[in-house]
């Protein structure tokens, strides 16, 4: 059996919502994709914010979010950073040429 369960994790994530009524994971693959998501964030060389004493790394991700270390974002927030503007890197050097170039003149 797995400790802990997805119910008991779909609760822990669910209790830090912020008040609303909607919660922020439904279903147990929003569960397994967050979990799983973090373990390759640890295999990649991310710090692992618990202590871990040589467990796999998905076991350290579920101790993360069972912790409550690891947040899931709701829907909502991610679409709120998205529709922030990005500057594009090509257009910050463009842009950085011209105020050159007008400073010559």
């Amino acid at each position: 059996m797995l400790h802990p369960s997805y119910t008991d994790l779909m609760k822990v994530v669910n209790s830090d919502a912020d008040g609303s009524d909607t919660p922020v994971v439904n279903s147990r693959y929003s569960i397994v994709l967050a979990t799983s998501k973090r373990a390759r964030q640890i295999i990649a060389g991310e710090t692992p914010l618990v202590e871990s004493n040589g467990k796999k790394p998905l076991s350290v991700a579920i101790q993360e979010l069972e912790s409550g270390h690891v947040k899931i974002k709701s829907e909502e927030e991610t679409e709120e950073m998205t529709q922030e503007p990005a500057v594009d890197a090509e257009e910050s050097d463009t842009a950085d040429l011209q105020d050159e170039k007008n400073e010559e003149l």
